[in-house]
């Protein structure tokens, strides 16, 4: 690749992986970490931003956004109930996610929550 690793040609190369990917996998459903199917790949930009972030908050899934933007918990006993009101009335359950079996990517984005609504002066 000539000039790797200028805005360019980076730019350039993600571009060409991206219309590789969306020639291979064309017309195939995409799930999210729970196995519920959330869409199907299709050559077409509003797609393929719903399908890389839409609702989901994490790759995973745990959390989606719900209707009025609000990020919520999309498994277990919290199901469909906003993060921050859980952190704020169950305050253990931050804890038991970060020590439990989960992505990183969702503990990330759980600390991120936390730390957004909850440290604030």
């Amino acid at each position: 690749m000539k000039d790797s690793h200028s805005a360019e040609a980076d730019t350039e190369a993600t571009l060409q992986v991206l219309l590789a990917q969306v020639a291979r996998y064309d017309g195939m459903d995409v799930t999210d970490g729970m196995g519920k199917k959330i869409g199907e790949i299709r050559n077409d930009m509003d797609v393929l931003h719903q399908l890389s972030g839409g609702e989901m908050v994490d790759l995973a899934g745990r959390m989606v956004l719900n209707n009025k933007g609000e990020e919520t918990f999309n498994f277990g006993k919290h199901k469909g109930k906003p993060v921050t009101q859980v952190l704020r009335e169950e305050p253990s359950y931050y804890d038991w996610m970060m020590n439990g079996d989960f992505a990183l990517d969702t503990k990330r984005k759980l600390t991120e929550i936390k730390l957004r609504n909850f440290n604030k002066k």
